[in-house]
């Protein structure tokens, strides 16, 4: 037994095997009469006893052969070593017993094995090799439940395309290995002196099995025929089939109902030109009544009714009683027989599909198994000749290509740090979206920011137009990402860069923090951002910088929410306002100031905190300067409140009590031209701020209404404006010293703004008359000793050239040379001092549109019967042929006719 054991029936040389196989080559060449497989002589040693039990397998499993004989081949190989411990089993009688007992797939990968170990069976070759071995035996479909049965499509193609296992295997091992390396065992040319006959052929065995499946569908469809024909009687069949061989040709009645049936379909189909020309071929008939075919019986189904009734003419209600139940259960059976065929042809339409597949598939396996096998190192030596270099970090990433849309950002992450360098400075603007795509697409947050890093870096002092491209990129990165990324990822890169040596970076970082103000949480603006452009405001040492900060600062304060926040707002508008360079201080009236304008209206604190603080600055000022004015500061806070006009003007008028009466719809006016004063910025526009010049437009229209007829009661906006702050602006005016040109110019430019922006009515109803009843009361009290009456001070000049020039119409300019001239009378008669009338002269005269107006002033104190006056006309007469030449020949004329 331990002998037995150790025998191993596959250990046998070459030689031995055909010593073996020469005594049995006769016996083995007999075919069994069922399957047509080789088969042993009839008293083989391997067939045990009818009564001998199952022995252990040895070589698959114990299925039972197709032609009913009980015996496995793993049976017969034990039988042969229990027989004799020194007898070896030759391999081909192996494979015999093998395909006589139909394990043919048990033989495919015995006949596999063979090949991979070098040693190919003449006997398994040749019967693989035979497309006849794999033929359907019989014609006959099997049964319903071996169709749909266990098995599947193996068994359905077995039986109905005639598909053979040999494919059925090599199909499935080519899906189930999903690479074409699975294949190289069947490297059939390795083996056999014609490889190339033999590759062919198994590619003709594939081509003729989907012949076969073709055949198979066709005999499928003729069996559905017949099939249908048994179930109908022949009396049935003749009402609705015909052969073409025994077709009768069709009657006259018969092709008019057919005609009419067609006509209909094709017009309940959209097919209206089709039967416009089928009407006209067929004009001998009228196709909308159905009696004019002639036949004396109802109108038939449609051609969809009749096609859906398999032919089976529809009963008609006269034959319904006589349709006995037989016919009924006949056609229910052919239905369902036809259903069943039905089924069975689609299932078979796609194992053909799923065939032809596996053939280009095996097709293309069969071409590289044609190939020369190589050694995998021979191939590595062979393709080392091509000069390729993956060894590198470049050559890595072009022989990796990217597969997706994060390899693809992966792959921009690695390259993007070695591309930008090797770039022109000139035209590294062109990487800012591969820069910006990647960073926002990016799944690791340290490459993310070595790409900002890159982005801010980029050029070393960008220009205007890299900045901007820089900053587009930026907020289409915080559009896209949102607020909490751009904290933590944009902002990082501002704060990194705010204190370097270049001043265009420090400039891009001013200019990033006001871009990016809209997509910042709202704490973040207001605290960390706020800090930053604060301290550049204090520290930077360029104008451009300062100016850009001033800038951002206006775009924080209009997104800002935090009423805290309005101090830190304030000191930095007086900040701004005393810087020494004048573009900072024209960026802060167009942009700061406007801004935090527009953000104390909404807090409500414009009328009641901003412009008071500012008049209080101004009065400390005055008081605090009593010997030496600081007339740059008067200037700062005086310009803040010019700028601040716009917007009040804008709070009054949507605050006013007619605003609920607003109609945008009708005519409505146009604004005149010259209503407004030119603004600084598109911020200061009136319209702007309200919102829309039509808008505008209607509250003016109204405004002038109300102030006419209706008065300011219950308006508390323009009661504030008139009660509080008009008194307190002529109280300051009356504190300057008039000597001084430039506090005179600045207040005078101040309230020719304010009475063009409120309107000629409410100049003339409110500002006149306040300054008029000062001016009368001075007037009635002018002490010449002491000098101090208000017509000596910068009263005078600043109501006459900042209120009474704002309007240039006749009864303006009579108004404004009657001031002067009682002013010139008045001063003279109380001998007090001339400076306030000079300093109006002096005014004026800046202007030449008023330079006949005043000649009118002079011409009255030459002519005056008071020498007094007469004796101030000369000295005013000075002071504007000193101040300017070109009125000399007109001053001369009037000289000599004083004289």
């Amino acid at each position: 037994m331990a002998k037995m054991a150790s025998v191993n029936p596959f250990n046998l040389s070459d030689s031995e095997e055909e010593a073996e196989r020469r005594p049995n080559e006769t016996v083995d060449t007999e075919r069994s009469p069922s399957d047509g497989a080789p088969g042993p002589p009839p008293g083989n040693p391997f067939s045990p006893p009818a009564d001998a039990e199952p022995p252990s397998l040895l070589l698959s499993s114990n299925r039972t052969s197709p032609s009913g004989e009980g015996i496995s081949a793993s049976a017969a190989a034990t039988s042969a070593m229990a027989g004799s411990a020194d007898t070896r089993v030759s391999v081909d009688v192996i494979a015999a017993q093998l395909l006589r007992d139909q394990y043919i797939l048990t033989a495919l990968e015995f006949h596999t094995e063979l090949l991979e170990a070098g040693r190919e069976l003449p006997r398994l070759r040749d019967y693989f090799s035979n497309p006849g071995n794999f033929e359907r035996q019989s014609g006959t479909p099997p049964a319903k439940d071996q169709v749909l049965g266990p098995g599947g499509p193996l068994s359905k193609c077995r039986y109905y395309a005639g598909v053979s296992l040999l494919s059925l295997c090599l199909c499935f091992c080519s899906d189930r290995a999903g690479s074409i390396s699975t294949l190289d065992s069947l490297d059939f040319a390795r083996y056999s002196d014609d490889g190339n006959r033999e590759t062919d052929e198994r590619v003709a065995v594939l081509e003729f099995e989907l012949r076969k499946a073709k055949e198979t569908i066709q005999a499928l469809r003729a069996n559905l025929t017949q099939a249908a024909e048994s179930e109908v009687p022949s009396q049935e069949r003749k009402n609705f089939k015909s052969s073409p061989e025994i077709q009768e040709p069709i009657r006259p009645l018969e092709k008019r109902a057919l005609n009419f049936l067609v006509n209909e379909y094709l017009l309940k189909n959209e097919y209206k030109l089709s039967s416009i020309t089928f009407s006209d071929e067929n004009d001998d008939q009228d196709f909308e009544l159905w009696d004019d075919v002639g036949l004396n019986i109802p109108k038939p189904p449609d051609l969809l009714q009749l096609y859906r009734s398999c032919g089976t003419p529809l009963p008609s209600p006269r034959d319904t009683a006589d349709v006995s139940v037989g016919v009924v259960t006949s056609e229910l059976r052919l239905l369902k027989v036809v259903q069943e065929l039905e089924y069975q042809i689609s299932l078979l339409n796609n194992e053909k599909q799923n065939l032809a597949e596996q053939i280009k598939k095996l097709q293309w396996c069969v071409l590289e198994c044609m190939s020369v096998k190589l050694s995998p190192a021979f191939q590595q030596a062979l393709l080392s000749f091509c000069r390729m270099c993956s060894d590198s970090r470049l050559g890595a990433e072009v022989s990796r290509i990217a597969d997706s849309e994060e390899s693809v950002m992966l792959m921009l992450g690695r390259c993007l740090p070695h591309i930008v360098p090797n770039v022109l400075l000139a035209k590294r603007e062109e990487l800012i979206p591969l820069i910006l795509c990647t960073a926002c697409l990016h799944p690791e947050p340290k490459e993310r920011d070595q790409l900002l890093h890159i982005l801010f870096n980029l050029i070393k002092r960008p220009d205007d137009e890299q900045r901007q491209m820089i900053l587009t990129g930026c907020v289409a990165f915080a559009r896209h990402v949102g607020p909490t990324r751009v904290e933590a990822e944009l902002l990082p890169q501002c704060w990194e860069q705010i204190n370097h040596k270049y001043p265009e970076r420090r400039l891009l970082v001013a200019e990033s923090c006001g871009a990016l103000a809209p997509y910042l949480p709202k704490e973040i603006r207001s605290s960390l951002v706020l800090s930053m452009l604060q301290q550049m405001l204090a520290e930077d040492k360029a104008d451009m910088v300062r100016e850009a900060v001033v800038k951002s600062l206006g775009i924080i304060m209009g997104y800002i929410d935090d009423p805290d926040k309005y101090s830190q707002g304030f000191e930095l508008m007086l900040l701004s306002l005393g810087d020494p360079s004048e573009r900072v201080v024209n960026a802060v009236h167009q942009v700061f100031i406007p801004a935090f304008a527009a953000w104390t209206t909404e807090l409500g604190t414009l009328h009641t905190a901003l412009i008071p603080s500012l008049l209080a600055r101004i009065e400390k000022l005055l008081t605090q300067g009593e010997h030496g004015l600081d007339e740059h500061k008067l200037h700062v806070f005086l310009s803040a409140l010019q700028s601040l006009i716009p917007p009040l003007f804008a709070v009054v008028l949507q605050n006013a009590p007619f605003t609920s009466r607003v109609k945008l719809h009708g005519d409505i006016p146009a604004i005149e031209v010259t209503r407004f004063p030119r603004p600084a910025s598109p911020l200061q526009d009136v319209a702007t701020i309200i919102g829309s010049r039509e808008m505008l437009s209607a509250l003016l229209q109204l405004y002038d209404h109300q102030l006419e007829h209706e008065g300011t009661t219950g308006w508390e906006s323009l009661l504030w404006v008139v009660n509080q702050l008009l008194p307190q602006l002529i109280e300051i005016v009356g504190r300057i010293n008039v000597t001084s040109s430039t506090c005179v110019h600045e207040f005078s430019r101040f309230f020719w703004r304010f009475c063009r922006t409120f309107g000629k009515i409410f100049t003339n109803t409110k500002v006149k008359p306040q300054f008029q009843e000062i001016l009368r009361l001075s007037e009635e009290n002018v002490d010449a000793s002491a000098g101090n009456g208000i017509l000596t001070k910068a009263t005078v000049p600043i109501y006459a050239t900042g209120v009474l020039t704002c309007y240039n119409q006749e009864e303006d300019r009579k108004l404004l040379v009657g001031f002067l001239e009682d002013v010139m009378t008045t001063l003279s008669l109380s001998h007090a001092p001339l400076d306030s009338l000079k300093a109006s002269f002096v005014e004026l005269g800046a202007n030449p549109v008023y330079h006949e107006l005043l000649l009118t002033v002079l011409w009255y104190g030459v002519v005056h019967t008071s020498a007094l006056v007469r004796c101030t006309a000369a000295r005013m007469f000075e002071v504007q042929t000193h101040k300017h030449k070109s009125v000399v020949g007109k001053y001369n004329l009037i000289r000599n006719g004083f004289l």
